[in-house]
This record gives structure tokens, sequence and C-alpha cells, in this order.
């Protein structure tokens, strides 16, 4: 329970009227009070902080001179919309942002009335407030709304922002009322703010120069030649001092750079601004973290924090290892570039999430930070590999839907030798809808020519990244959001000691003899998926790692060795491997009641499994290849399991257990088929856990689904 803190200002604000019966001379206080709220609040809670720690004195005067929620702001990246929520009604509840049940972590459409859309992925607020623009000139004049979109935080780099700045200067008419505001933080196109810039926005905004402009083009529209050299010398004059040209380069009344801190200045501004007609852009220039030291000297590491002391500040422990897959990753980029020059590594403005920042560091003319700019990532890398180089491209899963057009025609159609890694692939957590990677496996695996795989472990996703390298041609690793084992150590859970813990565990005697007469073949198979990096023989047969071989199955399996060359889970194995060792006079048979259960698991769930599919004996593998997927396997199994369950932590409609069922549809075997995975909806924050147990995909949540079928079943 976060503790209560008394505000002065802040306590009396419910509402962004509130906000403007504030009397102006006390707007500095109230955004002390707020940069304090969110500085206590998200260090108990977790979050984005040095975002909002920004905008507050833009988000307080936005609020004191717009006729908020009638008069709309579209937040760009809605992690700078921290004070925006205290400020509208949320701020007795924002100690459960991000949290299962709590308040979204970014803008949700209809979360209250000052929210009309939502926003999670960045460079959108220009596109989506152009088109409220346009929808608002058809009505009286009395009824429209003005219409603000505040972008920033580095979002002014991707494209889709240009798009719409594009689009907007075809809007010739001044009937289209849009004004632009840069939150210009030092992470996009910076400029320093100086006393001259200051008095010249002064000037720009006010309601007399623009009519002395505005007069002067009419005046002077019957003499072209005059009013052409006019124009030119109003835009040099302002060129030599400011970056507006660019701006009306695309039809927008550029305004600035002002203060973003001067809370004072900013509603003058306003005031003058929300008067104008037509498109307006206002730069605005904030300190990202500002108001608190620490943020504001390591804003990288403060844009989103774990719960921490404000006194003290985020502890650094550069000794500790970073447990993550992204941790993982991030070690292979930088062994690898040891003896490999051609290793380019490229993501779109995701460096430090991605697991990159060593090897930005120690490989900075092998890495490309492309900006919020996903499909232009893509591009980029399909030259890089055109020139004959190695391009590992990391994005988000979530952000890589912004792309797909460059996954297929870029990479895929090409056949490039480009490896994709997605990072947050499946259940993301407190982000919410817009960052769980729900899609990615149904997205990919519809694609020709890829292979896609998912490691179960950290050292599995270093050997796969390993195979997807040697491979020389395009792959998808896609890896979760989480922590693993240690890759200082042996890997604890590795094939060999799973296998023989689990064959003799607790076996009765009888079955300890069909344990010494399949030891043989299990080694035969070991070895085969500790050969994953011979290329061919991964493709075609290391897809599959059994890590517990139910003693149900093992005896159907040894009822069809007698004699004869027969298939291990899809492996052709020989019986004579076994000439050492005398076969029993008459094979132990499984009891009627047991059914043979196998468990076909993507990604670290295979490892989650082990313990519980030992103790009821079912069959765990773990596929690692999503495609190719291997068919035989299948249908092998499918002969010889009563039940096949898959389990991908991936949407299961388009899913890769809707492909394997459809192949035991197809085939001669009878076993039925169990498809897990995300429900067909969007996830919404929570954590890793209660989303993993809310979807059905917790140890015990598969257990008991598995346990509800076969019950169902009889």
């Amino acid at each position: 329970m976060v503790e209560s803190v008394t505000y002065q200002l802040l306590d009396r604000i419910d509402s962004a009227a509130d906000v403007r019966a504030v009397p102006r001379e006390e707007l500095p206080q109230l955004c002390a009070e707020v940069r304090s709220c969110l500085i206590d609040t998200v260090s108990k809670t977790a979050g984005h902080l040095a975002s909002g720690l920004g905008v507050v004195e833009l988000t307080v005067a936005l609020h004191y001179v717009y006729n908020t929620p009638h008069d709309v702001l579209v937040w760009d990246v809605g992690h700078q919309a921290y004070p925006h929520k205290i400020l509208t009604g949320h701020r007795k509840e924002f100690a459960t942002i991000r949290q299962h049940g709590g308040l979204h972590a970014f803008i949700w459409r209809g979360e209250t009335p000052y929210d009309v859309l939502s926003t999670g992925h960045a460079s959108t607020s220009i596109g989506s407030a152009l088109g409220l623009a346009v929808a608002e000139r058809n009505k009286p004049d009395n009824e429209r709304r003005k219409v603000v979109a505040i972008i920033g935080d580095g979002a002014m780099s991707g494209g889709c922002a240009f798009e719409a700045l594009n689009h907007a200067g075809s809007f010739q008419d001044r009937d289209v009322d849009l004004t632009v505001i840069l939150n210009d933080n030092e992470m996009s196109i910076s400029e320093n703010v100086g006393g001259l810039a200051q008095g010249l926005a002064h000037i720009i905004a006010s309601p007399h120069y623009v009519k002395l402009v505005e007069g002067g083009k009419r005046i002077l529209k019957a003499l072209p030649t005059v009013r052409e050299l006019a124009l030119r010398a109003q835009e040099h004059a302002k060129g030599m001092i400011m970056p507006g040209t660019l701006f009306e380069e695309f039809g927008f009344n550029y305004i600035g750079p002002i203060d973003g801190h001067d809370v004072d200045r900013l509603v003058t501004i306003l005031q003058n601004v929300r008067k104008m007609k037509g498109l307006t852009f206002l730069h605005v220039v904030t300190k990202k973290g500002k108001g608190y030291a620490p943020a504001e000297q390591d804003p990288i590491c403060y844009h989103g924090v774990p719960t921490f002391n404000p006194h003290e500040g985020i502890a650094h422990n550069e000794q500790k290892e970073d447990l993550s897959y992204s941790g993982a990753f991030g070690r292979w980029m930088c062994d690898k570039a040891e003896t490999d020059r051609k290793l380019m590594a490229v993501t779109p403005a995701m460096r430090v999430g991605s697991g990159l920042s060593e090897f930005a560091a120690k490989y900075p003319h092998q890495f490309f930070d492309v900006a919020i700019a996903e499909q232009h990532a893509m591009v980029f890398a399909s030259g890089l590999a055109a020139g004959g180089m190695r391009p590992v491209v990391n994005i988000y899963s979530s952000f890589m839907q912004r792309a797909y057009d460059g996954l297929i025609h870029d990479m895929a159609v090409q056949n490039l030798p480009i490896v994709l890694c997605l990072d947050r692939g499946g259940v993301v957590g407190p982000d919410g809808p817009t960052h769980n990677g729900s899609f990615d496996i149904a997205y990919t695996r519809a694609v020709p020519n890829l292979v896609i795989m998912a490691p179960a472990t950290r050292h599995e996703l270093y050997t796969m990244l390993n195979t997807a390298y040697a491979l020389e041609r395009p792959v998808v690793v896609r890896y979760p959001r989480s922590s693993g084992e240690s890759l200082n150590a042996p890997d604890p859970s590795s094939v060999k000691s799973l296998l023989g813990r689990a064959l003799l565990k607790d076996a009765p005697s009888s079955e300890q003899n069909t344990a010494a007469l399949l030891a043989p073949l299990i080694d035969a198979e070991r070895a085969v998926g500790e050969e994953r990096l011979n290329l061919e023989r991964t493709i075609t047969l290391g897809q599959v790692e059994t890590l517990h071989l139910g003693w149900a199955h093992c005896l159907n399996l040894m009822k069809k060795a007698e004699g004869k060359t027969f298939e291990l889970l899809g492996l052709p194995l020989k019986v004579d491997k076994l000439k050492a060792q005398a076969l029993p006079a008459s094979l132990p048979r499984a009891p009627k009641s047991q059914r043979v259960v196998a468990v076909l698991a993507f990604g670290p769930v295979a490892y989650d499994l082990v313990d519980a599919c030992v103790a009821a004996d079912y069959t765990l593998i773990n596929m690692r290849f999503i495609k190719p997927l291997n068919e035989e396997l299948i249908t092998a199994l499918a002969q010889s399991c009563d039940l096949m369950v898959t389990v991908e932590e991936g949407a299961r409609l388009g899913g890769i257990g809707e492909h394997i069922a459809a192949i035991v549809a197809q085939g001669p075997g009878l076993s039925r088929v169990l498809n897990l995975g995300l429900h067909d909806e969007f996830i919404m924050e929570g954590t890793r856990a209660e989303i993993l147990d809310e979807q059905g995909l917790s140890v015990a949540q598969i257990m008991a689904a598995i346990t509800s079928f076969q019950e169902q079943s009889r």
C-alpha cells in the first residue's frame, strides 16, 4: 500500500477544470507538487519516470489554457502522460498504474473523457490528431474543438510522424485547426534555449505578428514577385536563428524554441496559439527527468524504473550478471563480434532494452540505432545483407508488427541472410496490450523462406543464435521478457541430467529393466540433440529434444521394438543396438487406465513443465523449431499417443498448435489434440505470473487443463 501524502494544491485537483481554477501565480507550486507525486509514487510502484518529469509544466499549462476535455490532447508515447493522468482524476489511484486491474500503462481510449485515442507505440499522435482536426471542420464553428498533438521523447524520429506532417501540409485551407507541440527533451532534435530565441518565440506567437504576416500576404498577393521576395526574406531571417524552416515547408506556422519549464511563459504562448487558425507547430525544449537530479543526469536509466528509494536513487551493481534473455542475446553479440567484423547490429531506438548497450560501446562501427523507425530497420538491414554484411536486427515483438512488409519483402522474398531477433515474444506484463508479444508466431510462420526458433533456456538462446547465424538465410528467433539461468555456469537443466533423472526416478523394478533397454536409444536421441549446430541435422532431426519420456509411452514404444527398426519420437533407431542385452520374454504393458500423453512445448515453458510432467508420467518435448516443423515427429506421436498437448506463449488462433492439430487430423493416428495458448483477446496490465495464470499458461493451469480434457474425453 502506497503511503498517503498531503498536497496543498494537488489534493484539490480532481479534473482539468480544477487546474484552471488555480490562480496563475500558484501554477509553479502546482507543478512542484505534481513532480513530487510522480517521484513518490513511481519509486514505490515502478514504471516510467523521467519522461513524465520533463513535461510537468507543459501538461499543467495545456490543461490551464485549453478547455479539456472538450478540447482534445493527443499524447504520443504514452509514458509522457503520467502528469496528465494525475491532473485528470487519477491521482488517488495513480499507485495502481501498470498493475493488474489498475490504471493502464499508457493512454487508453475511454479510461477518462480526456482520453480519445489509445497511445502505446510512438510517432502516431500527429496523424491521429490530424484526423480529429479534419473531423472537426464538419461541425458548426461554435461546436468545434481545438486539437493538440504532443509528440516527443524521440517519437519525432519515426517516419510515421513525418508522413503525417506531409499530409497535413496538403490542407491549405484554414478550416483545419491543428497544433503540434514538439516536446524536445534532447532525445530528438534538441536546440539550445536562448534569450533571443525566447523573445522571437513570443513575437511569432503574438496575434499582432500573425495579423501583420497574414495582412502582408494579402496586400502583396497582387504583386507576386514582391510577395515571393518578402516570403523568402522572412524564411531566411527566421531560419538563421531557429530550426523551424523544415516545419514551415510542411505548411505549419512554426513557433519556438521555448523553455518548457517556465510555466508562466508557456501559458502566455499557449493562450496566443489557441487563438490561431490553421496549422501551428510549437517547439518546446524540456529536460528529461527535470526536477530529480539522478534522472536528469541519467535519463535513460530513469526512463523505466524498478522500485527504489528516491533519496538514494537506483542502485547500480555492475558486477551483477544480467539474467534476462535480452542479456543473453547481448552477450552472444559481443562474443560473436570478437571474431566476425561483418556482424552488424540494427535496432529501432531499443539499444538498452534489447541488451545492446555493451555491444554499442565496444563496436560502435557495427552498431546502428535507426531511431523509432521499424520499417526502415528492416529495409536498412536488407541493404547491409545485400552488401555482404551479416545484420542481426533486434525489435520487440509488438513493435515488429509495424514492419511486417519489411519482414516479407525486404527479408523473406529476397532470401537475405538476416537474423531477426524478436524480443518480448509472449507475455510482457505491466506495459499492457500494446506491448505484449502475442502475435509474432502467427504473423511469421505463414511467411515462406523463414526458419523460426524459440529457445527454452538462455543457454539454448545462445547456441540457437549460432545456428541462426550459420544458416545464412532469413531466420527469426523469438524469446520472452523473462529471466533464466546463468551463462557463467553449466546449464543445470541440461538434456542429459533431465533425461537421466526423469527415466530412473522412483521406477519399479520391471520399469528399471525397460529403462535399461531404452538407455542406448535415449543416448542416441540425446546425441542428435547435442549436434544441433550441424546445420543439416539441426533442421531435419535436432529440432526435437525429449525432456521426459513417459513410462506408458516407453512401454508402447518397446512393444514396437522387437526384431525391427523403429522410430523413437520420429528418429530412426535400430534395435540391434541392444544386442548385448536380452529382451525380456514378455514386455510389461501399460495399464488401460493410463493414457499416453505427449506435451509439445515451445519456449521456456518446456523447462517449466519438467517436474510436473515427470510426476504425471507425460512425455515432454521441447520443440525448438516453429518452422520448419518436424511433421514426421507429429505423425509418429499421433500413432503412439492418446493425447497430444501443444503449449505456446502466443495467440492460440493462427498459432503453431493449430498447424499441429491439422497434421494430426490428416494422418492415420487416432490421437486427440489440445491446443493451449493465449486467448483471443488483448491482454491488459499485470505481472507476468498473473497474466500467465489468467491465460491458463501457468504450470498448474496447464496440468489442470490436461486433466480436465482427459476427463471430458472419457
